[in-house]
């Protein structure tokens, strides 16, 4: 049920510290700090580090700011540190080079190109599920992890999937976003030039991850393909200069596309996989719908209607634990927020969770409850209220390939297998510069054997 607004009111965030304002409480307890906003306002000044922010709390007001990409631009803590190593890439370019950049690379998301993507979804999905044993006991994000790399460097970079070079890259990006995470929520500044260890990681792990993306880079210029993203930024000319993308550009590209296409959608699928291991009602509905659909094969974008269950999951799932909890805008010319006056220049933070969790637009938000997402509830919502991927021309540009990987993935998964946790385990969100449930250790019960092999180690 949704509500008239009532008038748009600004406040301060209280507890505010010198110097440090409230890097300190976003960076110990992030989720409480930013639920508690809202009491305070529907735009909210809080202080990241010594330079102020202002806190979007209402739907409308999110609409409002990701539809205007002109006016509340990329820019801000989050998106100056990041461009450190993404560079002016997709995601943190400006909107005028967002435009270009985003023509160049939507061929590569279109739906007939998703399609094809699925065959190597299905195959990566097969791969994972057919060497699970009943009994088994391993950790699901963890290979849940190494699957959706293998997914996104074979299909939409139609580069080799080794082990070797997957792990190489796992350790190195886990090491990355973190780096950047921890530079954003704690401004230290000079501190983190110093030759600690932390610090000398961090880098090595940079150069890690660009020497994995140059060689990607190497051999698409040594075997030019035709549709894969690669060689289609390899091809791109800018429209003003007639300049192509330098290496280093394309290598932001796709060093941001690899960052994104991850980490996000497996912690989303092994939130997913805790959560219906813990409601027997969403889970019996799941295997009866999978077993009616695919009798324990491996799911195809051919199956998508018949998933309307697995669906709505996913999305409960996004809601409650959006995997891109918070970003940063900034405004490009003095305008107009919530009812607030904005000068140019001033930073805005929006939290996906923050608008998943208000009460007056999801009843209990706590609760796990994937029928809020059925066609009649989803038309009631506002504007802004559901966030996952985003909003307006700068939408995650890769939302329709997360959603088929992700519900293809879960539904084969669960025709075959029943994940159960150990004992008395529980959830412990890990909040970096994504959501997610960190180590989740769950024991193999086989439910359907993929022909062609056996169920029994």
């Amino acid at each position: 049920m949704t509500t008239t607004p009532s008038p748009a009111r600004a406040g301060v965030a209280p507890g505010g510290l010198p110097l440090l304002g409230h890097a300190w409480q976003l960076h110990a307890r992030p989720l409480e700090f930013l639920s508690s906003l809202p009491a305070h306002g529907d735009l909210v000044r809080i202080g990241m580090g010594p330079w102020p922010a202002y806190v979007v709390c209402r739907p409308d007001a999110a609409h409002q700011m990701l539809t205007d990409s002109r006016t509340f631009d990329k820019g801000g803590p989050f998106f100056d540190k990041a461009r450190v190593l993404f560079g002016s890439s997709l995601p943190m370019a400006p909107w005028r080079e967002h435009r270009w950049q985003r023509r160049q690379m939507q061929p590569a998301f279109q739906p007939g190109r998703i399609e094809g993507y699925a065959v190597v979804m299905g195959e990566e999905v097969n791969r994972m599920t057919t060497s699970w044993r009943p009994g088994q006991r391993l950790d699901v994000t963890a290979a849940l992890t190494t699957l959706t790399l293998r997914i996104v460097t074979r299909s939409v970079l139609a580069a080799e999937a080794e082990d070797s070079a997957v792990a190489e890259v796992l350790e190195s990006l886990h090491t990355v976003i973190d780096g950047i995470y921890q530079r954003v929520m704690l401004p230290l500044g000079p501190l983190y030039r110093l030759p600690t260890k932390a610090n000398r990681r961090y880098r090595r792990a940079c150069t890690r991850l660009h020497r994995a993306i140059d060689a990607i880079i190497a051999e698409r210029r040594a075997k030019p393909g035709e549709h894969d993203l690669v060689s289609m930024l390899l091809n791109a000319h800018d429209d003003d200069t007639g300049e192509p993308m330098s290496d280093e550009d394309v290598r932001d590209q796709l060093m941001v596309m690899i960052g994104a296409g991850f980490e996000t959608t497996a912690n989303t699928l092994a939130f997913a996989l805790w959560l219906i291991s813990q409601d027997t009602g969403v889970r019996e509905r799941l295997h009866a719908e999978v077993d009616a659909t695919l009798a324990g094969r491996t799911a195809t974008p051919a199956d998508l209607d018949g998933l309307a269950h697995t669906q709505r999951i996913i999305h409960e799932v996004m809601r409650m634990y959006p995997a891109g909890w918070f970003f940063t805008r900034v405004t490009t010319a003095d305008t107009t927020l919530a009812g607030h006056p904005l000068p140019k220049g001033t930073a805005l933070l929006y939290s996906a969770y923050l608008l998943h969790h208000q009460p007056d637009l999801f009843p209990d938000p706590e609760r796990f409850d994937p029928d809020r997402w059925a066609a009649t509830e989803v038309d009631a919502l506002p504007r802004g209220a559901h966030v996952p991927f985003g909003g307006g021309n700068r939408k995650c540009i890769g939302d329709q390939f997360a959603l088929t990987e992700m519900t293809l993935a879960l539904a084969t998964v669960c025709a075959r297998w029943e994940l159960t946790p150990d004992p008395e385990a529980t959830l412990r969100v890990r909040v970096r510069g994504t959501l997610g449930p960190g180590p989740l250790h769950m024991t193999c019960t086989a439910r359907n054997t993929p022909a062609g092999t056996e169920a029994s180690g």
